[in-house]
């Protein structure tokens, strides 16, 4: 081996001589080092059977700009390595046209690019996260980012429900029906990365799990699911922190997408009993007036004010008047059908907007279970509560009465009814 030949196999970049016609005619030491090849495999090899297939063609435009004495210092491609894997590099290259022969180095700039890769797919992580407007479309978008890197045949999110305790599976991107519940469930449970190297107990084929938990406030309310393929790469120390910083950008989306439907809820719902409140009771009025004028029928209003409630209230408590206000309004919606709306107006009372109406009698009807209903005695934290209802009825049956007009009727019949002694209904004159 000559002094040059020695300091070139020193080199970390590789230096290559092609023919004119594509073929290695010398390489370095540190070829093998990049492709995986020994120089003996190398030399006699016509450089296109290492070429990744979507270079070719640029890479051939490349070789003959060089041959037409252009320089090139760093153009980039693909080859795909002896074990099959890709490496990227970064050639300065130029023509000896006394030699007739492609005298290039290769630098393997792999490393450069999958930190490139890693850093776009961070920060499109990230700007997803920020825009999401709802899950699923974040979890698709996030879904389509993590494949590019490291493929897997199941991206799931999973939240749980701290009410039921059950398990939720918000997405489920996969084509098999598999959902990884027990996964998921130990992985919430113990809010740390779970890793399998096996399928669980309901995939008879060698697979590769990973649970990943979603944090708030260092408790896990969710967790991504992950499954390579049976022969596939195992998930890396990289692509754990990866998928950690993944699960960190899908908590802060869950926990805002969260908050901003909860708030969107609270806009138009009474926060104690979960009733819609009046801003909601008038648009569903509007929609119903119309529905009616459409359908040829009438709608009621039946306008309540609890009995003694102000009684009950100061002598017992707030806590036992919540409790109260609480199960009059589920025993309200056990009465009403699904198409009804039973709103809260604020303080002791509330508001029932009946549908197809035909007859005046139909809401007497519902008006006289209503008052069997709540003057039902209720057991609120040990203690036994009687408390009635005073009930104002306003039914229009052709609706073209404004709202306004139709519920302050309602509120009038109801002081009469009160008036009356309570526990009863009187409709509107």
């Amino acid at each position: 081996m000559s002094p040059a030949t020695h300091l070139v196999d020193m080199l970390l970049d590789a230096v290559c001589m092609v023919d004119e016609h594509g073929t290695f005619v010398y390489v370095s030491a540190a070829c093998e080092r990049i492709f995986g090849y020994t120089q003996d495999e190398l030399i006699g090899r016509h450089i296109l059977g290492l070429l990744h297939p979507d270079d070719i063609d640029a890479t051939l435009l490349a070789a003959q700009r060089v041959r037409n004495g252009e320089l090139i210092p760093h153009f980039e491609n693909r080859y795909l390595r002896k074990d099959g894997s890709v490496v990227h590099i970064m050639w300065s290259s130029r023509w000896s046209e006394e030699d007739q022969l492609r005298i290039a180095v290769a630098r393997d700039i792999t490393e450069r690019k999958q930190y490139e890769v890693m850093q776009s797919a961070v920060y499109a992580i990230s700007e997803a996260a920020n825009n999401a407007e709802d899950l699923n479309t974040l979890c698709s978008h996030v879904h389509q980012i993590v494949d590019r890197l490291l493929p897997v045949s199941i991206f799931s999110l999973a939240l749980h429900d701290p009410g039921s305790g059950e398990i939720h599976f918000r997405y489920h991107g996969s084509d098999s029906n598999l959902t990884p519940t027990e996964l998921a469930s130990r992985t919430i449970a113990d809010g740390k990365q779970q890793l399998f190297t096996a399928g669980d107990e309901t995939d008879t084929t060698e697979a590769n799990w990973l649970g990943v938990p979603l944090l708030a406030r260092e408790t896990a309310f969710g967790a991504l699911v992950l499954h390579r393929q049976a022969g596939g790469a195992t998930f890396s120390e990289e692509d754990r922190a990866l998928l950690q910083y993944v699960s960190t950008q899908i908590a802060t989306a869950v926990q805002r997408v969260q908050m901003q439907s909860r708030l969107q809820f609270l806009s138009h719902h009474d926060q104690l009993t979960g009733l819609p409140n009046r801003a909601l009771l008038n648009d569903r009025l509007v929609m119903a007036r119309s529905r009616a004028e459409r359908e040829g029928s009438g709608i009621a209003l039946l306008f309540l004010d609890l009995d003694r409630f102000k009684e009950i209230n100061d002598s017992m408590g707030h806590a036992i008047g919540d409790l109260l206000l609480q199960e009059v309004a589920s025993r309200l919606r056990s009465v009403v059908r699904a198409a009804d709306t039973v709103a809260r107006m604020g303080g002791d009372e509330f508001v029932l907007l009946l549908e197809s109406i035909t007859h005046e009698e139909d809401a007497c009807q519902v008006a006289e279970k209503v008052c069997n209903k709540l003057n039902a005695a209720y057991h609120l934290d040990g203690h036994e509560v009687q408390c009635g209802t005073s009930i104002g009825i306003a039914v229009n049956l052709t609706p073209t009465e404004g709202s306004e007009h139709l519920l302050k009727r309602a509120d009038q019949a109801m002081y009469r009814a009160k008036q009356q002694g309570g526990n009863r209904y009187a409709l509107a004159e």
